[in-house]
């Protein structure tokens, strides 16, 4: 699979604050936001419900990365999704390290996104909790 996903009953802003403080405990956080929602009401008059991509990283792992190949910065930051799959209730859905790894084809790099799978695995369990 290529996501791990996990649903909060919280409102997409609030699952996207408490995924950004569990992120931080594990030393990763949200470098990038974008709002789909309003992308698409401004560019194609299209309504959707809210949806955000979120860029996911860890500078200690970026680093690792970068520095065993440049061009794998392709792969980065790992991606996230988050978005209402009914009012009140997010779904997130947080790349598998794995499936860069495996893009990559790197041994220093699949190093790195094990680590990187260990930190999400642990965010993603104390969003469970």
């Amino acid at each position: 699979m290529y996501a791990h996903t996990v649903e909060l009953a919280l409102p997409i802003d609030q699952a996207i604050e408490k995924l950004k403080a569990t992120l931080a405990e594990a030393k990763m956080g949200v470098i990038s936001d974008v709002d789909v929602q309003a992308i698409m009401k401004a560019k194609i008059n299209h309504d959707i419900p809210p949806y955000r991509l979120l860029g996911v990283c860890a500078p200690g792992i970026a680093k690792r990365v970068l520095e065993a190949d440049r061009d794998a910065g392709a792969l980065l930051p790992c991606g996230c999704c988050a978005y209402e799959i009914a009012p009140g209730v997010t779904r997130i859905a947080l790349q598998d390290p794995g499936v860069v790894a495996a893009s990559a084809g790197h041994p220093d790099i699949s190093a790195a996104m094990a680590e990187a799978q260990t930190h999400l695995s642990g965010v993603l369990a104390k969003l469970r909790a």
